[in-house]
């Protein structure tokens, strides 16, 4: 996989959703998915910035994508079901999900971690992730083949202290894929993460804000375990997390 090179058309006519698609990782994927052919769903709470993807894709000369914001802090379920549905509505099918939105706080102890902050984080890193999934799985059912990737973390694999809610929701998560995983064997959609690793993002910089970002991978250089995991190449691959950087 890591020296894996998605062919050009690898997700030609199929429809992909990607939640934190305005910038970091989530923003790179689309544009990546876009590249191979894929029609991509631009998932983000800043409109303003989903439309400089849009524009970024439609220059590049990829399939037009769509829009769809929602702020995942307070949506609630109807909200997430009206997603599904326009996604019917507007597109007639959905094919995958990315779900790559995520959000973290600075770095402390539990005992000092107010409830809201925890709250927060749970419902875009965790709840989100299931309302999304629950609400789209009647499409991702129509699909000739589907693929979910969750979003993992080291520190979802063996917990580590001051991470708090980031690194309880990413364990969440973990289990989360696991068990969809295992309920979907044989059928035609796969469940997989992904733990991205340090890379140079915005959200890294809040948990380091003292690191040298230039010392860590771009979300370019790790796309191509996003591109695999979600085209027809991995169709045996299923209920894993994959690091995109292994040591």
């Amino acid at each position: 996989m890591e020296n894996y090179q998605a062919p050009d058309d690898l997700l030609k006519e199929r429809v992909i959703l990607v939640t934190g698609a305005s910038d970091g990782i989530g923003k790179v994927i689309a544009m990546e998915y876009a590249r191979v052919g894929a029609t991509v769903i631009l998932h983000g709470r800043d409109t303003a910035k989903l439309e400089a993807v849009y524009d970024e894709i439609v220059e590049a000369g990829y399939p037009q994508p769509a829009i769809l914001p929602l702020n995942l802090v307070n949506a609630s379920p109807e909200q997430f079901k009206s997603l599904a549905d326009t996604i019917r509505n507007e597109l007639g099918r959905l094919d995958g999900i990315l779900h790559n939105a995520g959000m973290i706080s600075e770095l402390g102890p539990i005992e000092y971690t107010s409830a809201e902050i925890w709250h927060q984080i749970m419902q875009v890193n965790l709840n989100s992730v299931y309302l999304i999934t629950h609400a789209c799985l009647p499409l991702l059912r129509e699909s000739p083949s589907a693929s979910i990737i969750t979003t993992s973390s080291g520190v979802g694999r063996k917990g580590r202290a001051f991470w708090g809610p980031y690194a309880v929701s990413k364990f969440a998560v973990e289990g989360f894929t696991q068990v969809l995983a295992d309920e979907l064997e044989g059928s035609n959609i796969r469940v997989n993460a992904i733990n991205p690793g340090a890379t140079r993002t915005k959200m890294r910089a809040v948990a380091y804000p003292a690191e040298d970002k230039y010392q860590l991978k771009t979300p370019e250089q790790i796309a191509r375990y996003y591109l695999y995991l979600m085209g027809d190449d991995s169709g045996t691959i299923n209920g894993q997390s994959i690091d995109a950087q292994p040591k």
